[in-house]
Formats: structure tokens, C-alpha cells, sequence
């Protein structure tokens, strides 16, 4: 993840069509849930009085580094979508036709599955992103993008890295190698 971004503005076309083919991922049921929505680099300061507070804005190592990315992509889900799918005849019998029948909420997996793929793409293509969480303000992010009735998954910051990232204080801890995460099933 780049966390500081040289202010040129992403390709409005090209990021259309990656947000596009990042929709190829995966989808329960077919149920094609996730939402993507494009703010382009006019738009990225207003997305951040949305999404951020002032004193974030003030006191924050990143926040003009961030802020200058060269767009913003807001993902979405909408969990009707995957309820109403698996009320149909064909998806009934699994039970899963109420919200609460989800052990787990796979609108939110789906969205995982198109923000990776977004990621990647992004990569391949030479520029650089970060994910954005979902921490609060999801409801002013919402209504200023004009959505409703979905949830907010996560926003991604795309652009050109400017090489002055500040690098996080998560990196210093001591966690397990990739390899000892990986395991083999032997029953």
C-alpha cells in the first residue's frame, strides 16, 4: 500500500474500465452486489472533508500525502441483492433468504473479492493504491456520493506514489512469517 501520492490525476477511461474488469471477482449466487463508484481527482478533496474530520485533517502524518491521490474508489454492497438471490426457487433451501442467516455476510466478502482485484490491477498497470477503511463517516460518505441503500466496504486510493511514505508503526510487529501461516491438512 502507497500512503503518498504525487497529486497527478489517474486516466478517467482506463480507471472505468478496471473498475469494471474488477468486478469479475467472485459473487455469491451470481448476486452481483458490489457497487463501485469513481471520484476523480476534482473531487478528492470534497470526498475528504466527507470522509475525514478536521482535526484528522491537521494532525494527521498522511493526510496530505493521501489527499493527494489521483482519484478515489468508493466500494459498496448491497445486502438486499444476496438476500433476495437466495429466496429464489434454485437457492431457497439454503436458508439464507433472511439477513441474519448469514454466518457470514458474503455481500461483504464480495467486496473484499473486487477490492483485491482492483488492487492488483492497479499494480499491474504501474500506479499504486491503498485501502482506505471503513472506520467512520460511512453514513456523510454515502449521501454525499448519492448512494443509497448499500453499505460502505471500503474506499480505494489510487495514484503515483511520490517515494515519501511514512511508514507504519504496524510494521514493527513481530508477527508470523507468510510461510508459518500457510498449512497442510492431514487428516
Amino acid at each position: 500500500m502507497v500512503r503518498s501520492f504525487d497529486g497527478s490525476a489517474v486516466d478517467e477511461k482506463w480507471l472505468d474500465k478496471v473498475c469494471e474488469n474488477a468486478l469479475w471477482s467472485p459473487t455469491a449466487g451470481n448476486s452481483a452486489g458490489v457497487r463501485i463508484y469513481i471520484v476523480s481527482k476534482e473531487h478528492v478533496a470534497s470526498y475528504f472533508e466527507v470522509a475525514t474530520d478536521k482535526e484528522w485533517r491537521e494532525s494527521s502524518k498522511r493526510s496530505e500525502a493521501l489527499m493527494r491521490c489521483g482519484a478515489v474508489v468508493i466500494i459498496t454492497s448491497r445486502p438486499n441483492d444476496y438476500i433476495a438471490r437466495y429466496a429464489e426457487d434454485d437457492k431457497a433451501k439454503s436458508g439464507l433468504s433472511e439477513k441474519d442467516a448469514w454466518p457470514i455476510p458474503y455481500w461483504h466478502t464480495d467486496a473484499a473479492m473486487a477490492a483485491m482485484a482492483l488492487l492488483l490491477l492497479v499494480e499491474e498497470a504501474g500506479l499504486q493504491a491503498t485501502i482506505w477503511g471503513n472506520f467512520r463517516n460511512d453514513a456523510a460518505v454515502l449521501s454525499w456520493a448519492g448512494v443509497k441503500d448499500e453499505e460502505l466496504f471500503a474506499t480505494i486510493l489510487i495514484g503515483r506514489g511520490d517515494g515519501n511514505d511514512v511508514a507504519s508503526k504496524s510494521l514493527q510487529r513481530d508477527v508470523p512469517s507468510r510461510s508459518d501461516r500457510v498449512r497442510r491438512v492431514q487428516p
